[in-house]
């Protein structure tokens, strides 16, 4: 009988409601208590006892892995990104590494075009200021008179360049790799260079994967670029930003906003300076939020662990229609 663990901070919650499915295919659970994340250690205090994992953005560093293997057999990641995944090692340990790719882009993109209509038209600082009792006119801003940079033209990116254009916005992107002519083409996109990108976008929004190329691409040279009216937004992955960095350039003016859905840390330390900035939007990585979506999530995340444990098992739509669970 195999034993997963599961620490997938989406899936918990709702573990009672798909409990029947482990049971049916003869999985004990081991439910670790996450908030966000499992790290190093604490996965590490748990190697040895499990066969597969059900994991959010744990810490599945190459020390962790060595230590679970060789019984370790599956990682089902809750989810897209799987940067905090080793896979180099994990495909060197015999390890499956399952996620669902293009998984949460309709809600990202959403969450992008929020933070553009709010910083551009001002809603949330009229909403605080007419509930204080002061009536001020404070002035917003036609998107499109607007240009937005995009960072990382994925799928992501793409549905973020999409709404965008319905908006009238001027577009500009940037990628390490080529992008279909007939999508530039399409939707009136200008591929430039990043620096090019930053000095001219009164909106930047930060969309590519987490890799050596991106860490950080954020910093106190690259904020230097923008313009003192211009927005970042990171809906992507923390480490792509130097928060510090950021958090002087918003203090001093360098740049005038900024909307986080990712931090370095996570969750985000109430100390963080970001906290207390006027200029800032916060919100906890929660730009996926969509229960449909996350029902699409479940399900494959489960059909992705009884994969990588070669448990005989039904198509998705059958899985769902067998157990009668519904969202």
């Amino acid at each position: 009988m195999p034993t997963v663990l599961l620490s997938a901070p989406y899936l918990i919650p709702s573990l009672e409601r798909f409990r029947p499915v482990f049971q049916h295919y003869g999985i004990e659970l081991i439910v670790a208590p996450v908030q966000e994340r499992l790290e190093e250690e604490q996965i590490l205090a748990l190697a040895g006892q499990f066969d597969g994992a059900v994991c959010g953005d744990d810490r599945y560093t190459e020390r962790v892995l060595q230590a679970c293997a060789p019984r370790l057999k599956v990682i089902s990641k809750w989810g897209t990104g799987i940067d905090s995944i080793d896979r180099a090692a994990a495909q060197r340990l015999g390890v499956m590494v399952g996620n669902t790719p293009n998984a949460f882009t309709l809600p990202v993109a959403d969450t992008v075009m929020g933070y553009i209509l709010a910083f551009a038209r001002r809603q949330p600082w009229m909403d605080r200021a007419m509930k204080a009792g002061v009536w001020e006119k404070i002035p917003g801003r036609s998107l499109s008179e607007c240009t937005l940079g995009v960072i990382g033209v994925g799928n992501i990116g793409k549905a973020v360049i999409r709404r965008a254009r319905a908006f009238g916005m001027r577009l500009l992107g940037n990628d390490i790799v080529p992008i279909a002519p007939d999508f530039i083409a399409e939707n009136g996109l200008e591929m430039t260079s990043l620096p090019d990108l930053l000095a001219r976008a009164d909106f930047v929004s930060v969309n590519c994967d987490l890799n050596p190329t991106s860490r950080k691409i954020i910093n106190a040279a690259t904020l230097a670029l923008m313009k003192p009216t211009a927005v970042l937004i990171n809906t992507a992955r923390g480490p792509m930003v130097d928060e510090s960095a950021l958090v002087a350039a918003l203090q001093s003016g360098q740049i005038a906003g900024a909307a986080l859905d990712v931090y370095e840390a996570e969750p985000l330390p109430p100390a963080s300076p970001l906290c207390r900035l006027d200029n800032v939007m916060l919100a906890p990585h929660n730009a996926n939020s969509s229960p449909a979506a996350w029902e699409r999530v479940h399900w494959n995340t489960i059909r992705n662990l009884l994969v990588g444990l070669s448990i005989p098992h039904d198509d998705l739509e059958s899985l769902r229609e067998r157990f009668s669970i519904s969202a």
